[in-house]
């Protein structure tokens, strides 16, 4: 049975999904939430919000994701990062997965990926969970609701967490599965309840599509000055850098917080919420995006909470540290009402160093710019044993491989060429340690990191004076009002320059192992980079 608004010449049925349950089209915001309560999947938080857990999958699952080995896409793919699925094998997964879902009521949200209506992606997410279709609905656009009744799908993705894949028959790693298929245009998802796959699905399939239109696809975050979106800046980063809250900035008008595309026309977010995480979360340093947690409709995601007065622990990691809310861009009080932007006069590609090597800001040329992009660097603590204190280098090229369909380098001339058309500056921001590595230093201060991209954003710091970094090459501003010298030196924070001096080698080596992937794929001024 069909109940909601949705195009009658383009239901699942047209589709050729029959056999279903009840079918809930469109479902608004307080049926969504009163549902996931009534079937178990949730329990109502404080204002309205929603809490759920995830089960075993707290996160994405990478190595489960595959896409379709078809004719139309066999030349672009890049297949090293993108395990390929056989037709043939999709076909029978799709044909189990349907008929696993014979008979169970399902969700289905109509929405956009994509803010400017002359690029966006018009997507049909189809969910067991009425939670899922809640957190997706908060994701993507939303459309109006008499646009649903002309509302014809590009792309559908199904999403059934309670069907299990089978390795050896679907052409699969294990049980979960992330298959896309840019024939057929269908997604399939099985076997994991984490929400965040539906997401990242729709930025994958972005990030494929738009680089033919010459758009780039961007994994960051961004805002721009208030009563001017000409003034707009981007942060790429991945995890734990630092994108959202840097980009939430009170004195600025927020986009987005993840994922955009700049366009001819310039900047303009894919989504229409935000994901923020919540390990940590407090009220004096992030106040909006803490009130979103009380908020209607807020999913919380993998929270503990009180049993009796449904308050959140903001430190309790036990079910995972990759705690998570998500809530509707209007939940922010200087978020953007169109989530569109001008072309970045600002690019900054955050990193956090627990090396503690890297400066706190530096200036990049174009050239390095693009070397730092396909590095994608950042780096993680080893692990929680005492005595443990060796850092891990992470590079992600791109800034999000995971998400990345076509090889990195396409997407980095496609930068490298648009920062050339409208001259946007780069800069490479490290949030990570300073005064020694992990264990040894100190985390870089955040009023700092404020205080440098403040001076960067308002044009001050670029007319001070600079000094070359004997590691990397890049520009480092020698002092910037209220912020100590010593701090822009990373050596100085040291208290044994020549350990400092050894560390910076070795990290110098590690982007010179990780790149040597690129060399042949890539314009002689960015091989010619030279570090160390």
């Amino acid at each position: 049975m069909t109940h909601g608004r949705v195009n009658p010449n383009h239901t699942l049925e047209t589709q050729g999904i029959t056999g279903l349950g009840n079918v809930y089209y469109n479902d608004m915001e307080p049926a969504l939430v009163e549902a996931a309560v009534k079937r178990g999947e949730g329990t109502l938080g404080k204002g309205g919000s929603l809490l759920v857990t995830t089960g075993k999958h707290t996160g994405r699952s990478p190595k489960d994701k595959f896409v379709v080995k078809t004719d139309n896409v066999a030349d672009s793919i890049w297949w090293e990062n993108n395990p390929p699925m056989e037709p043939t094998a999709f076909d029978r997964l799709y044909d189990d997965m349907i008929a696993h879902m014979q008979g169970k009521d399902y969700y289905v949200q109509d929405l956009f990926g994509g803010a400017d209506p002359s690029q966006r992606l018009d997507v049909r997410m189809v969910t067991e969970l009425a939670w899922h279709a809640q957190f997706i609905r908060t994701m993507l656009r939303r459309p109006e609701r008499d646009e649903l009744d002309d509302f014809v799908p590009d792309y559908t993705v199904i999403n059934c967490p309670t069907f299990k894949a089978d390795p050896e028959k679907h052409g699969c790693r294990s049980e979960t599965v992330i298959a896309l298929n840019f024939e057929r245009k269908i997604i399939l998802i099985g076997g994991s309840e984490y929400a965040g796959e539906n997401k990242k699905s729709v930025f994958s399939l972005l990030n494929y599509i738009l680089p033919e239109r010459g758009i780039m696809p961007m994994h960051c975050s961004a805002n721009h000055a208030p009563g001017n979106p000409v003034d707009t800046a981007v942060f790429f980063g991945l995890s734990g850098t630092g994108k959202t809250t840097l980009s939430a900035d009170p004195s600025r008008v927020l986009i987005g917080d993840d994922e955009h595309g700049w366009s001819d026309r310039g900047t303009f977010n894919f989504e229409g919420g935000c994901y923020a995480k919540t390990i940590n979360l407090s009220q004096e340093a992030e106040p909006e995006i803490y009130a979103t947690t009380e908020k209607f409709g807020t999913v919380i995601e993998n929270m503990v909470f009180d049993e009796e007065t449904k308050e959140l622990d903001f430190e309790d990691d036990s079910l995972t540290a990759n705690m998570r809310c998500a809530y509707p861009l209007d939940y922010i009080s200087n978020a953007s009402e169109s989530a569109l932007g001008g072309h970045p006069k600002n690019i900054i590609m955050l990193t956090c160093d627990a090396f503690g090597v890297l400066p706190p800001i530096s200036r990049l040329t174009p050239a390095q710019a693009m070397y730092h992009f396909l590095s994608g660097f950042t780096s993680k603590v080893a692990g929680t044993e005492r005595g443990v204190t060796e850092p891990e280098p992470t590079f992600s090229t791109c800034f999000g491989a995971p998400f990345m369909p076509r090889r990195p380098e396409e997407y980095g001339k496609l930068l490298q060429g648009k920062i050339a058309t409208h001259g946007a500056t780069c800069w490479l921001v490290n949030t990570g340690w300073t005064g020694g590595a992990y264990g040894t230093g100190s985390r870089m201060p955040i009023r700092a990191t404020r205080a440098l991209l403040t001076a960067a954003l308002n044009g001050t710091l670029a007319e001070g004076e600079f000094r070359k970094d004997p590691n990397f090459g890049f520009d480092v501003p020698v002092a910037v009002a209220g912020v100590a010298d010593i701090l822009l030196d990373p050596r100085r924070t040291w208290d044994d320059a020549e350990a400092y001096d050894s560390q910076a080698q070795k990290l110098v080596q590690m982007f010179s192992d990780n790149f040597e992937q690129y060399q042949d794929h890539i314009d002689d001024d960015v091989r010619a980079i030279s570090i160390g």
